[in-house]
């Protein structure tokens, strides 16, 4: 039975996250171990590893250092209220004590650029739209997680695109969302909703440089295919 699949009771002493972690000292925890500690205890019938592991999974490890909305992620991820509150203390603590300088931020110029930096969603078990935005020197200001599930008109609406764009004062946004099944070849739904979105884009006067479609080993960019 694979380690995450036991109760923390029944985990041998010397292997639960927070014995490892007096003992061996954060640096030897993988995030699910950290994340777990964090948590305290498992949901429903999941134990506390088998849903830090399933929190990372679905959400990615780098988004899911960005949400602040207690509700969103207790709808997106199905946790209570009292996790969904831990989850979102942890990382904006974290950020506050350690938080990049803005010249530390990635700059981002072409889709390559932000393949790299969004290379954690390759692995995400659901699909996940994204919004990088940028300042007047594409350096990255912020990193929103705009929706998770299929892209389609009635999961996205404008507002979600374009708020955290005047509320940190973005000139861009970089769109991208990923495509679990492997095939990172956009669909009917992908091109219409960034053609709407570009539209809107026009009168906010706020650019849609591209939007990057991910995959498990490959990424299309629908500005170098020509889609946009």
């Amino acid at each position: 039975m694979a380690e995450d699949k036991y109760k923390i009771p029944e985990l041998p002493f010397e292997k639960r996250p927070r014995e490892r972690l007096i003992d061996k000292g954060p640096d030897a925890l993988k995030n699910a171990e950290l994340l777990a500690i964090i948590l305290g205890t498992g949901y429903r019938d999941e134990s506390v590893l088998e849903l830090a592991n399933r929190i990372l999974q679905e959400y990615g490890s780098k988004a899911i250092t960005k949400i602040k909305s207690v509700q969103r992620l207790m709808e997106e991820l199905g946790i209570p209220k009292v996790k969904a509150c831990q989850i979102i203390a942890c990382f904006e603590l974290g950020r506050r004590f350690f938080q990049e300088e803005t010249g530390k931020m990635p700059t981002i110029r072409s889709p390559e650029d932000a393949h790299k930096y969004l290379e954690d969603m390759r692995k995400l078990k659901k699909e996940q739209f994204r919004g990088l935005y940028l300042n007047s020197r594409n350096k990255l200001i912020h990193d929103e997680v705009i929706s998770i599930g299929t892209l389609t008109t009635n999961l996205i609406h404008p507002r979600e695109v374009f708020q955290p764009a005047i509320e940190y004062l973005a000139a861009a946004i970089i769109l991208s969302h990923n495509h679990p099944s492997g095939d990172p070849e956009p669909s009917g739904d992908d091109i219409r909703i960034t053609k709407q979105l570009i539209e809107v884009s026009k009168i906010m006067n706020i650019e849609i440089l591209d939007h990057i479609i991910i995959s498990k080993d490959k990424y299309i960019s629908l500005k170098d295919e020509k889609l946009i």
